[in-house]
């Protein structure tokens, strides 16, 4: 069973590894000249970036467990690190670069890497730069740790929840503070911030952003790329990201474990912590990532009633 002092050493190591995929997208991303851009099946885009950070990911998760016996036998680890090693072993890697492994064979998975390499290709190619490399570690259909890396601004998240120990962290500039939701006693009282999709979904949330016109005084709304959303309520930047559009597990894994770690959910429609590996579809349901787990949330989704916001 992983615990928070195995997520202490691994952490540094996906620290740096994100970052080096990271730096590979960066590359591809300020070179010269047209990229070149490949449809998927689901006619979703993937460029070269998408593939080289899929490799470096694969490799470095796939090395780790050696790695980290090294640092045993160099003298330099720890029971604990050997430890870690032995619970990292061989766990799956379920990467949107590669092929999706059936449900027959990912059943079985109690624990296991979910990675996005890019998240964000459409904002990659637009040259905004909101995109983002995301690693998870999933146990139990939930993700208990994550690491959300933005390139172009140069800012990791990171943030892990076992059991009702939780935590989460942005770096920035080589200095990495402790981050939180909004906590208010009533959140909306002054108004809300809503960060919502530059690209996808915006028909389907007029219904729900006309309710939260009528449940709070004002909706600031901001759009960006990526799992940034998600990071923003993380960091107490924004209070609410509504998703009413298709994603997959990938998508929103590692922020997700940001979120939690943070003090946030991230639910359905019908109020219920989202799960992964939970069958043969890798899509999640549409779903909200709230800054806190309140009463006034379940209002906006019409499952109970709130006086006196």
């Amino acid at each position: 069973m992983l615990t928070t002092d195995h997520i202490a050493i691994l952490a540094p190591r996906i620290d740096h590894l994100i970052k080096r995929a990271g730096a590979a997208t960066l590359e591809v991303f300020n070179a010269p000249g047209e990229l070149e851009v490949i449809s998927k099946a689901d006619e979703s885009p993937v460029t070269i970036a998408d593939h080289r950070a899929h490799q470096i990911i694969l490799d470095g998760l796939n090395a780790l467990a050696s790695e980290l016996r090294q640092t045993e036998t160099e003298g330099e680890g720890s029971a604990l690190t050997t430890a870690t090693a032995a619970l990292v072993a061989d766990l799956p890697v379920l990467s949107e670069e590669a092929t999706l492994q059936s449900f027959e064979d990912r059943q079985s998975w109690s624990t296991y890497w979910l990675v996005d390499p890019l998240d964000g290709t459409r904002e990659f190619v637009s040259g905004n730069g909101e995109y983002t490399v995301n690693i998870a570690l999933i146990h139990n259909h939930q993700p208990i740790a994550g690491w959300v890396y933005a390139p172009v601004q140069g800012v990791l998240y990171s943030g892990w929840q076992i059991g009702d120990a939780k935590a989460a962290f942005r770096e920035r500039d080589g200095k990495r503070v402790s981050i939180h939701t909004r906590l208010p006693d009533r959140p909306g009282a002054d108004g809300i911030d809503v960060v919502a999709s530059r690209r996808h979904g915006t028909d389907a949330l007029e219904p729900i952003m006309k309710r939260a016109g009528e449940l709070f005084p004002e909706v600031r709304t901001r759009n960006i790329g990526s799992s940034l959303k998600i990071c923003l309520v993380a960091a107490g930047e924004a209070d609410w990201y509504p998703r009413l559009a298709p994603t997959s597990e990938w998508d929103t894994a590692a922020a997700d474990a940001v979120l939690r770690g943070a003090g946030g959910i991230m639910v359905d429609t019908n109020h219920v912590p989202l799960r992964y590996n939970s069958g043969d579809s890798i899509l999640n349901p549409h779903f909200h990532a709230f800054s806190a787990d309140h009463a006034v949330w379940r209002e906006l989704l019409g499952l109970n009633s709130v006086s006196g916001i």
